[in-house]
């Protein structure tokens, strides 16, 4: 199997509902972006909140969506950086810990390998496997918040880390369905990570910010702080659990129940205001109480939101997260979300916008492509070091480097 050019980069986003393909290359008029050649999409119907349940299904929506992006682009993709999704993913913390023995007591690039694989060396249940290695900060004999230690001299290394796992049949299936597509995945990484590398500035990064991509069956959420990941983790509920809400409440049809929810579903108030909602699917009227309407909504997405603040009180960052919520996905375009949520969570709050790239960004500017012009992105900075074009001002407008991001699932 060829693998595509190594100056040409490729994201690959498997959704719930949608597969999306983005192709990027370095813009050569903008050293400091990326540009976006070609791209294309897909419905899925072979998964189920975020996890393969039919691999033909999913690998025939790879082959639709990946034809259209090398259609566009008149690049020949064989190889991707790819998402991994579904409640499955759960990421958890761990602190790994060496002597360094060298006689003049300075940190190497192999020492801090070496504390980093320390950290790995965790009791994983036969059917989970380690997706994502970040190193938060390192500590040295006592120093802490330290971001690299390479350099420094001391006795004893030790490094805070998150480590994010899958379950291996699920990620098995995933490879599988790849397979029969014919697209290798250079890399794999969770959904919230893409995300946040397209649509946070450092300034944010920084500071401490939850990036919430609600897709259509799962929520993946992200807390970067300080230049780093603190918690990763996937709640299995979406924007098809709005559409299923309605079709209940509403007593009609799952395809009239999409109709209405992305025509009139809105949580601004003055939307509520309305007296009925029609909708017209397959040349037949429905109308519906528009206030009936209003309150399935506000209730699914506070009910959302209530799960999301849980995650947060875990990590004690409840109502304490200077940069806000940033929310991107498909189901982040539902009007009245960031007031929403700013409410309920007590937090600055505000739909995403890709940043720092160039070409045809404009035909991917809506949620629903964050994570995958995102991918498109770490498919560039995951590249061994040796393969990454000379250009050192691109990598650096990027916040998450290289070396925070370990890959450990085989190609």
């Amino acid at each position: 199997m060829r693998d595509s050019p190594t100056n040409c980069f490729v994201g690959l986003d498997i959704g719930t509902s949608q597969v999306r393909c983005v192709v990027g290359m370095i813009d050569q008029n903008s050293p400091g972006k990326l540009s976006i050649i070609g791209h294309g999409s897909a419905k899925n119907s072979g998964m189920r909140k975020g996890m393969v349940v039919h691999v033909d299904d999913v690998a025939e929506a790879i082959i639709q969506a990946v034809n259209e992006a090398e259609r566009i682009s008149g690049q020949q993709i064989r190889r991707a950086t790819v998402n991994v999704n579904g409640s499955h993913v759960l990421g958890f913390n761990s602190k790994g810990v060496i002597a360094i023995s060298a006689a003049n007591r300075e940190i190497a690039i192999e020492d801090r390998i070496r504390v980093e694989e320390a950290a790995t060396v965790v009791s994983l249940p036969a059917n989970r496997e380690i997706i994502q290695f970040f190193a938060k900060s390192y500590s040295l004999d006592g120093q802490t918040n330290i971001k690299d230690p390479v350099g420094m001299q001391g006795i004893r290394l030790e490094v805070d880390a998150h480590i994010v796992t899958g379950a291996t049949p699920n990620l098995r299936n995933l490879a599988q369905a790849l397979d029969k597509a014919e697209v290798s995945p250079a890399n794999y990484s969770v959904s919230s990570l893409a995300a946040a590398e397209a649509v946070l500035s450092r300034q944010q990064k920084e500071a401490g910010t939850l990036v919430l991509d609600i897709g259509a069956g799962t929520t993946n959420l992200i807390v970067v702080e300080d230049g780093e990941i603190q918690h990763v983790a996937v709640i299995p509920a979406g924007g098809t659990n709005l559409t299923n809400d309605l079709a209940i409440g509403l007593k009609t049809d799952l395809d009239v129940a999409e109709k209405v929810k992305l025509e009139h579903a809105s949580l601004l108030p003055e939307h509520q205001d309305k007296k009925t909602a029609t909708v017209r699917v397959n040349k037949q009227s429905y109308s519906f109480e528009f206030g009936d309407i209003a309150m399935i909504t506000e209730a699914r997405v506070e009910e959302l939101l209530e799960l999301v603040d849980k995650e947060l009180i875990r990590i004690k960052r409840s109502r304490k997260l200077p940069g806000g919520v940033v929310l991107t996905g498909g189901t982040a375009a539902l009007p009245g979300l960031s007031e929403f949520t700013r409410e309920k969570l007590q937090l600055p709050a505000r739909v995403g916008k890709i940043q720092n790239v160039g070409g045809l960004v404009d035909t991917v500017e809506g949620t629903a492509y964050c994570t995958v012009v995102g991918l498109m992105m770490l498919d560039m900075l995951l590249l061994p070091n040796a393969l990454l074009p000379q250009n050192g001002g691109l990598v650096q407008s990027f916040a998450f480097a290289d070396k925070f991001i370990k890959r450990f699932i085989k190609k």
